[in-house]
């Protein structure tokens, strides 16, 4: 039986670093092109929503042979993405209602560093999803919009919860540790959230409840086929 799935993506085209520069990003292309074919080739439909309902931007980055095993796998990321015609004509996230999807969906890029982690109506949609028991996965620096999770008594939402996130270890292997105004797992373990951190760029998935997380772009594949389980569930 066909599901439906909402992708929920940054709207940002940059992360603001430290010194005040603007970083090229936007979601990361493996993080929504994997889930995206497995969701699709589940059979599910999958609708997309930003912040404003903006068009989402693809972190140039993503497309790189060397992120994607080699010049076949950076093609073939591009040509799911390119062919995902919902990705380009997303609803606006404050216009959601959750009552609409069976699961929820968040990739990663730095982007969600920018928007999502101060976006009170995504704040509000993870608040929801959570409480509901629909399947909620999220990967790498999606979780940065967990931050924004916060209950009526100013608690975060998924504290206690554990959680996969973008490693300290794999921000400073990727060179961006010493420029970032903050770092995304010191930020969730401040908020109360259950880190579990793994090997750097090895796909590692935590379940918690209805909630999925992955570490990194790797972990984003097998994200999507636990979601799928707890789909058919």
């Amino acid at each position: 039986m066909s599901k439906k799935i909402l992708f929920v993506l940054t709207g940002a085209d940059h992360w603001t670093l430290a010194d005040g520069t603007r970083h090229p990003s936007g979601y990361w292309a493996e993080e929504a092109a994997a889930p995206y074919e497995v969701f699709k080739g589940a059979g599910h439909t999958v609708t997309a929503a930003t912040p404003g309902g903006v068009v989402p931007t693809v972190d140039a980055a993503s497309l790189a042979p060397d992120v994607n095993g080699g010049e076949e796998g950076s093609q073939r990321v591009a040509e799911v993405l390119a062919a995902a015609e919902e990705l380009k004509s997303p609803i606006a996230l404050e216009d959601v209602r959750l009552d609409d999807y069976d699961a929820v969906y968040y990739p990663g890029g730095h982007g969600p560093m920018e928007d999502l982690a101060v976006d009170a109506d995504s704040g509000r949609l993870l608040v929801r999803a959570l409480k509901s028991g629909k399947p909620l996965g999220v990967v790498c620096h999606g979780p940065a919009a967990l931050l924004a999770a916060v209950e009526e008594d100013g608690g975060n939402a998924f504290e206690g919860y554990r959680v996969a996130a973008f490693s300290n270890e794999e921000e400073a292997q990727a060179g961006f540790a010493d420029k970032a105004k903050w770092l995304l797992e010191n930020r969730l373990a401040e908020a109360g959230v259950d880190v579990q951190v793994g090997e750097p760029w090895a796909p590692k998935v935590v379940v918690d409840r209805n909630l999925v997380t992955g570490q990194n772009p790797a972990s984003a594949a097998p994200l999507a086929v636990e979601l799928l389980k707890k789909l058919s569930a």
